[in-house]
């Protein structure tokens, strides 16, 4: 009997140590185990992307690519035309009316609204994420060191410096700062952006025992638009196309709008030096340049075997205008430097609210905003929600391009100056009053104000709903000592030293 009871012992337990091992060793369905994400940002590029036709000559193969592999919302628009507010309300999901941060110079950790509000990957922190990253993510004079448990170069510098020519200006214009461009005789192995690439893809192969919120910051296209000759190899100059303008775009425009394009400034400087065909030109080189760190970056992706475990979000910052409305930059309302590419790729299986992941080549053309990038991140990998979140999560959008989406997109320059985006119309309210209407049925190029028209009256009454309530009053901008501060560390930066 005895022995009778330890046979059947040794029986269960070997029964009991099939099950433990089967438990162990058979792989976690996708929605045991929270997905990657891979945050792609790029700075000043607009839709001069090859699935965008936003210029003929635009040659971006590798975003393209990506754009096939999921979902690309043709109609993405900043909070804010200018760096540091658009990625300030991005990183938050909290409104520059909200928070008071409108402008470059608003330091925006000093906002009391801000101050001490939760980023993106420090959501992701609070939930079992590592988060780490390399290149511009936050604006460059405003780093947020809490952000990260790792970041390169380091947490308070954000991207390692990049080769400069010793001829400067190359465009022959005075007193250009930044605001220069053409070919260097650099190899591409020296530019900051291939180094962020380089440092991204050696994380994607490394092991780990915790998922990873992972985010890559390119900064071309911004200014200077230095790049390798190669990239302007198959750009000849004179075969360059220049953006389609109307001679006297301004004449319908308010004055608080001409203000903001500076006609006598940029737009007046690059003409009288016959510069414009070389800008457009430098422009498009900077975003082939771009295109293939994005593409090394999927590459690695791909090789690393995780994939099918990965989300990847595209973004960049805002538009960018290259002589339209007789305008250079951002820092205005209008649909050039508002609009950005934005593209989603969610693997089946990742997301318990998109179990069916994201269909390859959708294009969904409802105007959103990039405030919804941080709800919708929550929403996929399943984390408790930020109630403090302004922004929509996009996955309705995402798992049916003709899904119901009520409101339209909201853009920022300054206090009080709002631009809202809908299906069909754009419409401009400016501080003093002023308005700026335009019917994108027929008229994409924004070149007829239609806003003193009778006809579309209720259409402004409809979209002037949705301006903020709230407009709290303008971040104080950074003090003198600040200022001083960054200028150090920017010179430190450009020599290759740590701030």
């Amino acid at each position: 009997m005895l022995k009778s009871l330890n046979r059947s012992l040794r029986v269960v337990s070997l029964s009991l140590a099939c099950v433990l091992v089967a438990t162990f060793t058979a792989p976690a369905r996708a929605a045991d185990v929270k997905p990657n994400v891979l945050f792609i940002a790029i700075d000043d590029l607009n839709d001069w992307v090859g699935v965008l036709d936003g210029h003929p000559q635009a040659h971006t193969p590798n975003i393209d690519r990506l754009a096939k592999r999921g979902v690309l919302f043709t109609r993405a628009y900043c909070a804010a035309p200018a760096c540091n507010p658009s990625r300030a309300a991005l990183m938050t999901g909290i409104l520059p009316s909200t928070s008071g941060v409108y402008l470059n110079p608003n330091p925006w950790r000093q906002s009391p609204v801000l101050k001490n509000a939760v980023t993106i990957p420090q959501h992701f922190m609070a939930h079992g994420y590592r988060a780490i990253g390399s290149g511009k993510i936050y604006h460059g004079a405003y780093p947020d060191p809490a952000s990260w448990d790792n970041y390169w170069p380091a947490k308070n510098q954000q991207r390692p410096p990049d080769p400069s020519p010793p001829n400067k200006p190359l465009n022959t214009l005075p007193n250009t700062r930044h605001f220069d461009w053409g070919p260097i005789d650099a190899k591409d192995a020296d530019m900051g952006d291939v180094q962020v690439a380089d440092w991204v893809i050696g994380k994607l192969t490394q092991e780990i025992n915790k998922p990873t919120f992972l985010a890559c910051g390119f900064y071309r296209p911004h200014l200077p638009w230095f790049v390798p000759r190669k990239y302007f190899n198959d750009l000849p100059l004179d075969g360059v196309q220049l953006p389609k303008v109307l001679k006297n775009d301004l004449d319908d425009v308010p004055p608080a709008g001409v203000k903001m394009a500076r006609p006598q400034g940029d737009h007046a400087r690059v003409t009288k030096a016959n510069q414009w065909h070389r800008a457009v030109q430098a422009y498009l080189a900077s975003v082939r340049f771009t295109d293939a760190q994005v593409g090394r970056v999927l590459d690695g992706l791909d090789a690393s075997g995780k994939a099918d475990h990965t989300i990847i979000v595209l973004w960049t910052d805002h538009g960018w205008n290259l002589g339209e409305k007789q305008h250079w930059r951002k820092f205005a309302l209008w649909e050039n430097t508002t609009r950005t590419p934005m593209i989603w790729v969610v693997p089946k299986g990742l997301s318990d609210k998109l179990v069916a992941g994201t269909k390859p080549g959708t294009r969904v053309d409802t105007p959103v905003s990039l405030t919804d990038i941080y709800p919708t991140l929550i929403d996929l990998c399943g984390l408790k929600p930020n109630k403090a979140l302004q922004g929509q999560s996009l996955t309705p959008l995402l798992a049916d391009a003709n899904a119901k989406w009520d409101r339209p997109a909201l853009t920022t320059h300054g206090r009080n100056n709002h631009a809202l985006r809908s299906k069909h119309f754009r419409y401009i309210r400016y501080a003093d009053g002023s308005e700026e209407l335009y019917d994108h049925r027929n008229d994409p190029e924004e070149w007829t104000n239609v806003a003193g028209v009778a006809k579309y009256a209720k259409v402004k009454r409809e979209l002037a709903k949705w301006l903020p309530k709230d407009n709290v009053p303008v971040m104080v901008k950074e003090k003198k000592s600040d200022k001083k501060v960054k200028k150090n560390n920017k010179k430190k930066t450009e020599s290759g030293a740590k701030p």
